[in-house]
């Protein structure tokens, strides 16, 4: 039986389509998962924490443990830009002992961030937040529990801040919490509809079309409109979320970010 012979076109065709994968892979990441600098210092203060339980082992303390691998200079041999890096943090190195990493936004973009600027890094003069206490202010003095709902408690104003931590990074929960108009996504914001008769409702969208829109009233009703009904609608921009800018202090916001990188969505 002759052997079967491989037209070299093909073989290049072939080899432009992987490398055109494992490309749109790492544009991907970066695209969903955008740290690229300048870097936050939320986002490098995760970052830390992460390197010391998941990367310390191998890389050691000053990332130079690996023969060859010296992470404090801020080059990779295998990755010339931040989704390429964020690839091989996700995905391991085939024949190596760099195994693959199941890491959350902000876990994954604070990891980058602080491989970016671990040479700079200054653990001490980051204020670290605790959990616990910024727990106690999110449902305490900070009144945040009075309109979001974590794990099954709370009411249904805003949104649920339940998985908060396993689908935002460090850097965008800390600045929605200090300005919240400048970040609130476009399902979340508020609407104003006001009827043919003359009624005006408020409230949190939940679901829109072509031709209908639904929402939760700040009496936590579900209220089903027909846009062919309303006089007007009127997307709010302005988040209806207080700003915490001037309101909390620093160790305050680190301490409230703290918690709300917990929340994971229950197990």
């Amino acid at each position: 039986m002759r052997p079967t012979r491989v037209e070299p076109v093909r073989v290049f065709r072939t080899v432009v389509a992987v490398c055109a994968v494992l490309t749109a892979g790492a544009e991907r990441l970066q695209a969903q998962f955008p740290p690229a600098g300048p870097y936050s210092q939320v986002d490098i203060q995760v970052g830390a924490r992460v390197f010391a339980a998941q990367c310390v082992v191998c890389h050691g303390a000053t990332g130079n443990l690996v023969a060859g691998v010296d992470l404090r200079s801020g080059r990779f041999n295998r990755a010339s830009n931040d989704g390429e890096l964020m690839e091989i943090v996700m995905t391991g190195i085939k024949g190596t002992a760099m195994p693959a990493f199941s890491f959350s936004p902000a876990e994954l973009t604070g990891i980058i961030a602080y491989l970016r600027n671990m040479r700079d890094f200054n653990a001490a003069a980051v204020a670290q937040g605790n959990p616990t206490r910024g727990q106690s202010i999110f449902e305490g003095s900070g009144r945040c529990a009075t309109c979001h709902r974590v794990n099954g408690k709370g009411p249904r104003q805003a949104p649920d801040l339940s998985n908060v931590g396993a689908v935002r990074t460090a850097d965008a929960i800390q600045r929605t919490v200090l300005d919240p108009s400048s970040t609130v996504q476009f399902e979340n914001r508020s609407v104003r509809a006001v009827t043919k008769d003359g009624r005006t409702i408020t409230g949190r969208r939940l679901n829109e079309d072509t031709y209908t829109v639904q929402l939760i009233d700040d009496q936590e009703r579900l209220v089903s409109l027909t846009k062919a009904d309303l006089r007007e609608f009127t997307v709010v921009t302005k988040s209806t979320m207080p700003a915490y800018k001037g309101t909390l202090g620093t160790q305050d916001v680190s301490d409230v970010v703290a918690y709300l990188l917990t929340l994971k969505g229950l197990r």
